[in-house]
């Protein structure tokens, strides 16, 4: 844990970043030496693991089981495996989804597949017409937005959206892909004008979903993915919490070729600077 925390492993104060720090065995804390003698840290300071009573062995195992299982790991299995509460094994999910969070500022380029899909909810009591018009087209019945970017033989970034109306799916196109790329899509009236700042190609799924080079197939195989995980896994999603799940998703899709072993020290790697508290999850009092 320190060397994943301390690039020169050596552990600093979190208040001055002095590395004049003792290690008190009995109490199992840190002490600066340097300008607060009186105060005591551990290394869950300033982590996503801050003011968690559970040991960081615990943490570790669920990091690894996260991080590795291709279809994710629900709170129920965290509770029987690591014999925490199923309420603390919710909470240690989240905060490790926490860690797994999206933050490339780079732009994806070359070859980027856009779609936009439905989370959640069912369309019910409809013509089937209505029904499909609901969940491809304009909207869902109780379902969430989400709209995915990948570049071929790259990473792949998802976000929630308001609705998959032009304004919505254009911004997140132009904050995420360079100008000038080359973009595939559906056949969705939202992506209509794309071709003034990129060069945009579009597969009419009335007709084929294939057409040479152009099609949305690397995306929706991550949509496949997501749902197989949330549907078989998760069970339900509330929508607040969705972005969460996609984070998780993403990270391990964009580290499929990986290691285990890889994938869990980059997790380690991305956990300082990062905290969720209980209340901030939930609005109450705190658990784990």
């Amino acid at each position: 844990m320190i060397a994943a925390r301390f690039a020169d492993g050596k552990p600093r104060c979190p208040q001055c970043g002095s590395d004049n720090v003792i290690y008190l065995e009995k109490a199992r804390l840190f002490k600066c030496r340097t300008a607060h003698p009186k105060q005591k840290f551990s290394l869950k300071v300033g982590t996503i693991f801050e003011d968690s009573p559970l040991g960081l062995d615990k943490w570790l195992t669920a990091i690894w089981l996260i991080a590795n299982a291709k279809n994710g790991i629900s709170s129920y299995e965290i509770h029987r495996a690591l014999g925490v509460t199923q309420k603390s094994a919710w909470f240690m999910l989240h905060r490790i989804r926490l860690a797994m969070q999206q933050g490339s500022i780079e732009k994806l380029s070359g070859h980027v597949e856009v779609d936009e899909t439905f989370i959640g909810g069912k369309a019910r009591n409809m013509h089937r017409s209505e029904r499909a018009r609901k969940i491809h087209g304009t909207g869902g019945c109780g379902k969430v937005a989400v709209m995915g970017l990948l570049e071929r033989h790259g990473e792949v970034r998802t976000m929630v959206v308001p609705n998959v109306k032009r304004k919505s799916l254009r911004k997140e196109i132009n904050t995420h892909v360079e100008p000038g790329s080359m973009v595939y899509s559906d056949a969705l009236r939202s992506y209509n004008d794309l071709n003034y700042d990129y060069m945009h190609n579009v597969i009419n799924h009335a007709e084929k979903y294939v057409e040479g080079n152009v099609h949305t197939n690397g995306i929706e195989n991550f949509w496949s993915l997501l749902k197989r995980t949330i549907g078989g896994t998760y069970i339900s999603v509330e929508p607040f919490h969705l972005f969460r799940y996609l984070d998780e998703q993403a990270f391990r899709f964009n580290r499929r070729k990986a290691t285990d072993s890889d994938r869990f020290f980059e997790v380690l790697s991305m956990v300082v600077g990062k905290r969720l508290q209980f209340a901030e999850l939930t609005g109450k009092p705190s658990c784990a």
